[in-house]
C-alpha cells in the first residue's frame, strides 16, 4: 500500500476456506487491534463472506516502513473452530518529504590564502523517502553571478571549493543559497554564508600629501617639513601601522590623527656640515608576521649667513728682503666660508696698521680678489724693519660677516750699507788728527780704538778690523772685533816717533763692503815735544826708506806718463788751431797773473767755471794753523792779466811770433818731458 493512501481507503484480502457448510462454515473474520487499519467483512449475493482492510488514518512510511495483521477466521461450529493468517502490510513510499538541510544556514570562515581547488565547506541534506524520491541533488539557487565563478559545488556530494583564490580586500564575505531537490521533484534550500579571514598579506603604503625639500638651516625645532598618510588594506592588526625614522637625523615623526602624521625638525640644522638628508620613512603593520614599507624623501638644506670667513693661519709672519721691486707680491692671505654663493664669497682689505695712515697706501696694498699682498715701494731695513698689517675677509651676505688677522711684514737686511767710521774723525779741514802715545808704553798699552758702525743688521753689522799698512809692522796689534789698538812691543830706539796705520773696516755681509781709517801715532811724552813737527804731520812717514823709494817712482812714472801724452796732444792742437789769433796765447807766458782792468775779449768767459777752495797753511815761525778762505768766487766776468804787461790781457805781437812761440814752447817741453821719462826708468 502507498504511504500516501487516504483514509477509508479498503484493501481486499483473500477469504478462508471451510469445507463445512451451513453453520459450521465460515461465520465472521477479525483482526488484531491495530490504530491504521481495521477489518471489514463483505458479504456477497451468494452469501459468501469476503474480508477488507480499511485504512482508518495515513500511513507514514517515514514512521512506519510496514505493519504486521492476524486476521483470524471463525466458524460457526460449536466448539468454534478458527483459523489464522499473518498479514504482512508494507507501506509503499512515496515523495512526501523533501530534502531536509542539517542546518539552515552554513556559516564559515576561510583564510584569504587558501588555495584555488581546496574544499571550503559541505553542505548536506537529507529525505526520508528512498528510492529515487531519496536522491538529492545539489544546486547554487539565487546566488550572485560572481559568487558562482568564485566556487565549485559537488551537485552529489555539496561540497563546495574555491575555484580561484580569495581576497580579503576586495570581498571580506560571500553569501549564498543552495538548493537541494531529490528525485520526486521536492527541493529545500539552505544559506551559505564564508567568511574571508584577512591574512597579513598586504604592505603598508605610505602617501605623501605635502612637501617642502628647501628648509633653511636656521629653521627652528618643530616646524613641518612633510604631511603624509599611511594605508593598509588588511584588516584589524594587520592593518595597524605605525612609522618611525632613523634616529640619528635631526628629524621627528608625529601622528597627527588616525594614520595621519607629520615630518618635523627636531633639531638644529647645518648645511655645511649636512647640505642633505635622505629620510627613509618606515611603516610597519602589526601582522604576524608584520609586513612593512618604506619612503625615502630627499631634503635639501638652504644656506644662510651664518659662518664667518676663516684664515689659514691665525696669525701670518713674512720675511722681505729690503730693496725689493715695487709691485713685487711679499705674502698672501687666504681665507674660507663654508657658506655658498654671496655668503661664501669673500673679499679682502688692510683695515689697520702701525704705519702712518696716510703712507699706508705707499707701502701695501692688497688684492681684494685673491688676498695677496703686493709691496708699493722698496722697503728700507734701516728706516723701517717691521710693521703690523690687519686684514681683514669679509663675505658678501646680508648681513655681511668678517674676520680679521694679522700680517706682520718683517724687512730682511741687505747689505747695502759700509761701515762708516766714527774714530778717529778727520779734522775741520778734512786731514786726520793724531794720537800722542807715551815712548814708555808697554805691550799691551791701549794706543786708540777704531769705532766704526754699519746701519745694517745682523752679519750684515759684523765688523771685523784689519791692519791694511802700518810704517811699523809688528809694533801695534789690532783687535779683530774691537778696534783697539795695543802696543805689540815696546817702542825701540830705531822706531820713528811718527807712525801710520791704515786701517780698513770690514762688515760680515756677502759681498763685504768696508771703509778705511788712517792713523797717524806719535810717541811723546808731552805734547811740547810735537809741536816742531806738526807742520810735517800731513806727510806720510814711511819707516823703510827702500819702500818709500818706490812708491815715490810709480807715482813719477804715472805722472810723467800723463804729462807727455798731454804734451802731444797740445802740440797738435797748437799746429792746427794756427789760425786763430796769436794774442790769447800769450797768457802762457811764465809770470804770476793778476787782476787788471776792464779789458777782457767778450768771448773769453764762454766754458769756464767758477773754482774756489780752503787752504791751510802751517807757518814755520809760529807753529800754529792758519786758514785762509776766499772771500769771494772768482767770477767769470773778471779780468785775468799778465804780470809782464799790466794794464794789456795781450801782449800785440804777430802771427809769426804766435807760431814761434808755439814751436819754441812745445819743443822745450817735449825735451823736458824726455828727459825726465829717461831720467826715472
Amino acid at each position: 500500500i502507498f504511504e500516501s493512501a487516504s483514509a477509508g481507503a479498503r484493501i481486499s484480502l483473500d477469504p478462508a476456506t471451510d469445507p463445512d457448510i451451513n453453520i459450521n462454515s465460515i461465520k465472521d473474520y477479525k483482526i488484531n487491534s491495530n490504530p491504521y487499519f481495521s477489518l471489514m467483512v463483505r458479504v456477497n449475493s451468494d452469501g459468501g463472506k469476503y474480508p477488507e482492510l480499511s485504512l482508518e488514518k495515513l500511513l507514514d512510511r517515514e514512521e512506519q516502513r510496514s505493519h504486521s495483521l492476524i486476521l483470524t477466521a471463525l466458524d460457526g461450529g460449536d466448539p468454534p473452530r478458527s483459523a489464522t493468517a499473518h498479514i504482512q502490510i508494507s507501506v509503499k513510499d512515496t515523495n512526501d518529504n523533501p530534502p531536509v538541510f542539517s542546518r539552515d544556514e552554513y556559516r564559515i570562515s576561510v583564510s584569504e590564502n587558501l588555495p584555488p581547488g581546496s574544499p571550503v565547506l559541505q553542505v548536506t541534506a537529507t529525505d526520508q523517502d528512498e528510492g529515487v524520491n531519496a536522491e538529492i541533488n545539489y544546486y547554487f539557487r539565487s546566488t550572485a553571478q560572481s559568487t558562482k565563478h568564485m566556487f565549485l559545488l559537488d551537485e552529489k556530494t555539496g561540497m563546495i571549493k574555491n575555484n580561484q583564490s580569495f581576497d580579503f580586500e576586495d570581498v571580506e564575505r560571500y553569501t549564498m543559497e543552495v538548493e537541494a531537490k531529490d528525485g520526486g521533484g521536492l527541493s529545500a534550500q539552505c544559506k551559505v554564508i564564508i567568511e574571508i579571514l584577512d591574512e597579513n598579506d598586504n604592505n603598508p603604503e605610505i602617501i605623501i600629501t605635502s612637501l617642502s625639500d628647501q628648509i633653511l638651516e636656521n629653521s627652528p625645532p618643530g616646524m613641518v617639513v612633510a604631511l603624509f598618510k599611511t594605508r593598509d588594506l588588511d584588516f584589524g592588526g594587520n592593518g595597524e601601522v605605525r612609522c618611525n625614522i632613523e634616529t640619528d637625523i635631526p628629524f621627528k615623526i608625529y601622528s597627527s590623527s588616525n594614520n595621519y602624521y607629520k615630518l618635523v625638525t627636531d633639531g638644529a640644522l647645518d648645511r655645511e656640515q649636512t647640505p642633505e638628508y635622505n629620510v627613509t620613512i618606515l611603516a610597519t603593520d602589526r601582522g604576524k608576521p608584520p609586513l612593512s614599507s618604506s619612503r625615502s624623501i630627499t631634503l635639501y638644506v638652504t644656506d644662510i649667513n651664518d659662518n664667518a670667513p676663516v684664515f689659514d693661519q691665525t696669525s701670518y709672519v713674512v720675511h722681505v728682503a729690503e730693496n725689493n721691486p715695487p709691485g713685487a707680491s711679499i705674502a698672501q692671505v687666504s681665507a674660507s666660508d663654508p657658506d655658498l654663493g654671496l655668503n661664501g664669497h669673500i673679499s679682502y682689505s688692510i683695515v689697520a696698521s702701525d704705519l702712518e695712515p696716510l703712507a699706508l697706501s705707499s707701502y701695501v696694498s692688497v688684492s681684494a680678489q685673491s688676498g695677496m699682498v703686493f709691496a708699493q715701494r722698496a722697503f728700507d731695513h734701516e728706516q723701517l724693519r717691521a710693521f703690523e698689517l690687519t686684514l681683514q675677509a669679509r663675505d658678501h651676505g646680508s648681513p655681511a660677516l668678517s674676520a680679521n688677522v694679522s700680517l706682520r711684514v718683517l724687512v730682511g737686511d741687505r747689505n747695502d750699507n759700509a761701515p762708516r767710521v766714527l774714530y778717529p774723525a778727520l779734522g775741520p779741514d778734512g786731514s786726520a788728527l793724531f794720537d800722542m802715545v807715551p815712548r814708555s808704553a808697554e805691550p799691551g798699552y791701549l794706543v786708540t780704538k777704531v769705532v766704526a758702525v754699519d746701519a745694517d743688521s745682523g752679519h750684515n753689522a759684523w765688523l771685523s778690523y784689519h791692519v791694511l799698512q802700518a810704517s811699523e809692522p809688528g809694533l801695534f796689534s789690532l783687535g779683530l772685533r774691537t778696534g783697539e789698538v795695543r802696543m805689540a812691543r815696546a817702542l825701540g830706539d830705531r822706531d820713528a816717533a811718527r807712525q801710520r796705520l791704515l786701517v780698513t773696516v770690514r762688515d760680515g755681509g756677502q759681498p763685504p763692503l768696508s771703509a778705511t781709517a788712517t792713523l797717524h801715532l806719535v810717541f811723546a811724552d808731552n805734547l811740547q815735544e810735537i809741536l816742531p813737527d806738526l807742520r810735517e804731520y800731513d806727510r806720510p812717514v814711511l819707516s823703510d826708506p827702500q819702500a818709500e823709494l818706490q812708491f815715490y817712482l810709480v807715482v813719477a812714472l804715472a805722472l810723467i806718463s800723463v804729462l807727455f801724452l798731454l804734451a802731444v796732444i797740445l802740440a797738435i792742437a797748437l799746429r792746427l788751431r794756427h789760425s786763430l789769433s796769436p794774442t790769447t796765447w800769450d797768457c802762457f807766458h811764465p809770470g804770476i797773473c793778476v787782476k787788471s782792468g776792464p779789458v777782457v775779449p767778450p768771448n773769453y768767459s764762454e766754458g769756464t767755471l767758477p773754482y774756489s777752495y780752503n787752504l791751510c797753511i802751517a807757518h814755520m815761525d809760529t807753529k800754529e794753523f792758519n786758514f785762509l778762505k776766499c772771500s769771494a768766487p772768482v767770477h767769470s766776468n773778471e779780468d785775468m792779466v799778465c804780470s809782464v804787461s799790466p794794464g794789456a790781457l795781450i801782449p800785440p805781437h804777430g802771427g809769426e811770433d804766435l807760431t814761434s812761440h808755439s814751436e819754441t814752447l812745445t819743443s822745450v817741453s817735449f825735451s823736458f818731458l824726455c828727459v825726465i821719462y829717461l831720467i826715472v826708468y
